[in-house]
């Protein structure tokens, strides 16, 4: 078939209801073969002879949804400099919608022969290689919107397609690990009791599984490993046939939206699955490898690594910026996906050598009308020299707070010297946001996530147990600032159960009542353990998958994370939308909008601040007067409360102050009993547990809604 001349944009294959216009960009290729395939693996190749802006395209009437394609691209094969083009091998169209079967990794996958990787392996591909799947862009979206839910009233819930649904027992077998089970009612329910206002899913572009991972019969679990950024992943839908991926995960969106739940996707542009000099050429690599990819510039057959994965997307190069804004906008515009999580985002940032916020990249988000207004959360580090950028990136974007996290697991387990850094991570860490012009919500608060311990195994383990993982423990961080309370890993010693589970609540409640936006790791809720493996990235099994059975064992843990969640929605004092200032919130008042305290009442000076063995403070939030406005514009007035930490392995007897703070408290949260007390006068005292935090409430002076 020959094509019509069709146009050099969009990119990739772009279906019209009459037939399908197919563009590439490649600015080495001579030539671009466009290949068709039947059900039988029948081979039809079209040549795209317009080439507009290094843009190859055609248009083929009556080529519809469903319809397996790929490209082949003709042109110079030297990689020692940095040239692999090899029309033998079977490419994946970067833009393609959808992308059917995984990779087999037969030797035709690679441009060298094993026994001889000097030797140019010219083998047909074709069979060994995923397809590229037109799509119909068709969808009946009804009424569908985005809940838009603003930063500081957000709860987000890190989840992974699978491993979420695979063993739910309410989910029809058939949809168990895919996006519809993920929409499953009572998936739904479950994040709605917990008040999550945001999903957010590892990866769902299409990945693979590496070479090595086949090698050992494990698999890529989380998905770190792209190959096409905008189809889904094909493994995640119940009916992957034709496309049908595409339609299922838009019903997934929409029923979450339906929730007024967002959608967020963990995206992976520092990489793809093609690895380095010696992996596969499945894509990119073949149609234009300089263009999209970073080579060492005085030998250019090797890859600049930032990643620690093999290679680096080349985000100088406009026609991959061009690709990386093109997915965020399509799943926006197309998915309907409310924001994304950017994996290792410091790379996105290196045009140069440094890591630079100001480089394109973070320009062209700023300006896009698009991708500007959705949910930019930045993971702030890669792994290549100066990469931990934890507080530096634009004012746009909020990120991934790697120093709460640490921060709070070293006062829980009682490290010295937490006290004044462990109060500047809980009222929103000013001194990494502030100053760029940055609100309290910049910093996502999490204590636990994919990469890591569970916040079961985190007061399980004091070390990593990742023997499944056959890398012989050398895999998995080893800085885990963990503490098993007593026992490592599983035990029927009642003392150490009590402890764990008081540290389980202390977690939680402490990332729940922090200012910023909290983010829980699936199953974190119900005690989900992954036998002390801090590194499931390859492990596809109940080691990783949630145990539901777990719900009903531990559903005091799940109704005590709902409640929390439902008391920091009702209270704003805990998701201000502004930093404190430790000011009177109006002229002539002598109380500030926060205040801190001994134990003992007094005020915290800098001696106490200073003492390396203080593992106690009492912080005052004062709601009234909070400088936000209510969508009403009238200003924003909420109870006063008091957070009483102890990190001691003893009680201690607390005073609370007096002085015109509170006539009277009340406990409302308390992670040691879990029971509400009585009402205690100001300058009374209160025995507070070892290793608690309590809540406290100020009652009977004020008369508020």
């Amino acid at each position: 078939m020959r094509p019509w001349p069709g146009t050099p944009y969009p990119l990739g294959a772009t279906y019209d209801g009459v037939g399908t216009n197919f563009a590439l960009f490649s600015e080495v290729a001579e030539h671009v073969d466009l290949c068709l395939f039947d059900e039988d693996g029948t081979e039809t190749r079209s040549r795209l002879e317009e080439v507009d802006g290094f843009v190859h395209h055609g248009y083929l009437l009556g080529i519809g949804a469903g319809q397996r394609y790929g490209f082949r691209v003709h042109g110079p094969y030297e990689p020692e400099k940095g040239l692999r083009c090899n029309p033998n091998k079977l490419l994946i169209d970067p833009y393609a919608k959808a992308v059917s079967h995984g990779v087999d990794w037969d030797e035709s996958l690679f441009s060298y022969h094993f026994d001889a990787p000097e030797e140019r392996n010219d083998a047909d591909s074709a069979g060994h290689v995923p397809y590229s799947l037109v799509v119909s862009p068709f969808f009946d979206w009804a009424n569908d919107r985005s809940p838009k839910t603003p930063y500081n009233e957000t709860v987000i819930y890190e989840a992974h397609v699978k491993g979420m649904t695979v063993n739910h027992p309410f989910v029809p077998e058939r949809l168990r690990g895919t996006y519809a089970g993920l929409a499953h009612p009572a998936v739904v329910e479950h994040l709605t009791k917990l008040g999550v206002t945001a999903i957010e899913l590892l990866p769902v572009h299409q990945f693979v599984t590496d070479h090595g991972l086949s090698q050992k019969d494990l698999k890529n679990y989380w998905g770190y490993n792209t190959i096409g950024y905008f189809a889904p992943h094909d493994a995640y839908s119940a009916m992957p046939h034709d496309g049908g991926q595409v339609q299922e995960f838009k019903g997934m969106v929409r029923a979450f939206h339906e929730a007024n739940i967002e959608v967020i996707l963990d995206v992976v542009y520092n990489h793809t699955a093609e690895g380095n000099h010696l992996g596969p050429t499945l894509s990119m690599r073949g149609i234009d490898n300089e263009a999209y990819y970073r080579v060492v510039e005085d030998d250019p057959q090797y890859y600049m690594d930032y990643t620690g994965t093999g290679n680096s997307l080349n985000v100088r190069n406009p026609h991959t910026l061009q690709l990386i804004m093109d997915s965020l906008r399509y799943w926006v515009t197309e998915m309907h996906v409310d924001g994304f999580r950017f994996d290792l985002a410091s790379a996105l940032a290196r045009e140069f050598y440094d890591v630079d916020k100001l480089s394109t990249f973070f320009d062209l988000v700023q300006q896009d009308p698009i991708v500007s207004q959705v949910k930019l959360i930045a993971e702030p580090w890669d792994v290549g020299p100066g990469g931990y950028q934890v507080g530096n990136f634009p004012p746009l974007w909020t990120e991934w707070n790697g120093q709460y996290r640490d921060t709070v697991r070293d006062f829980w387990r009682g490290e010295p010297s937490t006290l004044g850094e462990f109060a500047s991570r809980i009222t929103g860490s000013s001194d990494l946001y502030q100053d760029d012009g940055r609100r309290p919500y910049a910093s996502i608060n999490f204590v636990t996530a994919h990469d890591g311990f569970t916040l079961n195994d985190l007061v399980s383990y004091n070390e990593k147990h990742n023997e499944a993982n056959g890398e012989d423990g050398r895999d998995g961080a080893d800085d885990n600032r963990s503490w098993n309370c007593g026992a490592e890993g599983p035990t029927d010693d009642p003392e150490v159960l009590e402890l764990r589970g008081r540290q389980r609540r202390n977690l939680l409640a402490t990332m729940l009542l922090s200012q910023g936006v909290p983010m829980l790791l699936h199953g974190d809720e119900m005690g989900r353990t992954q036998q002390g493996n801090n590194n499931v990235y390859c492990q596809d099994s109940e080691l990783s998958w949630m145990d539901w059975q777990l719900a009903s064992e531990h559903a005091d843990l799940v109704e005590f994370t709902g409640a929390v969640a439902a008391f920091r929605k009702r209270h704003p004092v805990f998701r201000r939308r502004r930093f404190f200032q430790g000011k009177p919130v109006r002229k002539g008042e002598d109380l500030g909008d926060i205040a801190w305290f001994t134990p003992a009442g007094e005020d915290m000076t800098e001696q106490n601040w200073d003492d390396g063995l203080g593992k106690s403070v009492v912080v005052f939030l004062n709601g009234d007067g909070i400088p936000d406005l209510d969508p009403r514009g009238m200003p924003v007035k909420d109870d006063s409360f008091l957070l009483a930490f102890n990190a001691h392995y003893e009680d201690i007897d607390m005073t609370l102050p007096g002085n015109g703070y509170g006539s009277e408290w009340t406990v409302v949260v308390d992670t040691a009993t879990g029971e509400v007390a009585d009402a205690i006068e100001g300058g009374g005292k209160l025995t507070l547990s070892a290793r608690s935090l309590v809540v406290l409430q100020r009652t009977g002076q004020e008369e508020h809604e």
